[in-house]
């Protein structure tokens, strides 16, 4: 009988950014890894990957052994083929997105957050589909003249404009 659950992402610290994504071929993994580590000096990552079918492992590749167990661990509780988890340390996210996108491999991006995740999955017989990511809670209100003046400030405080 199919199935709609999902499953909440784990790591190890509340600054950690999570990035789920889809792929199709287990070249995936190194070639991920030559993007990370070439796009953002001092980046820390573990990184895993779905297989869909033959052996069907996680496969994994990282430089940081703890970052690595929580990708696998999310990797293994989503269970759907040919799916990403990549956990990123010492870099934001739009240090990376645009590198990953030209990986031939990737197909989709679901997410790049450090909010809390949950991944929403679809199930039926022995497989496993995302159909969505819940990433952090719903929005409270619009912000309003001094929101905006925050907002601009935070950007130039850690230098993403001038």
């Amino acid at each position: 009988m199919p199935n709609i659950f999902s499953v909440e992402m784990k790591k190890e610290n509340e600054n950690d950014n999570i990035i789920i994504g889809q792929s199709h071929f287990i070249k995936t993994v190194e070639d991920v890894y030559e993007a990370l580590k070439s796009s953002c000096p001092g980046i820390e990552f573990g990184f895993a990957f779905n297989e869909a079918s033959g052996k069907r492992l996680i496969r994994y590749e990282g430089n940081n052994e703890i970052l690595v167990k929580y990708a696998i661990e999310n990797a293994k509780n989503i269970g759907a083929g040919h799916i990403f988890v990549l956990i990123i340390r010492n870099c934001y996210p739009i240090n990376v997105l645009n590198a990953l996108k030209h990986v031939y491999e990737i197909t989709c991006i679901y997410a790049a957050s450090s909010n809390p995740m949950k991944v929403v999955l679809y199930e039926e017989d022995d497989a496993r589909s995302i159909i969505g990511v819940m990433d952090g809670k719903s929005p409270l209100g619009v912000e309003n003249e001094n929101d905006k003046m925050e907002r601009k400030e935070f950007l130039r405080k850690i230098g993403y404009k001038l």
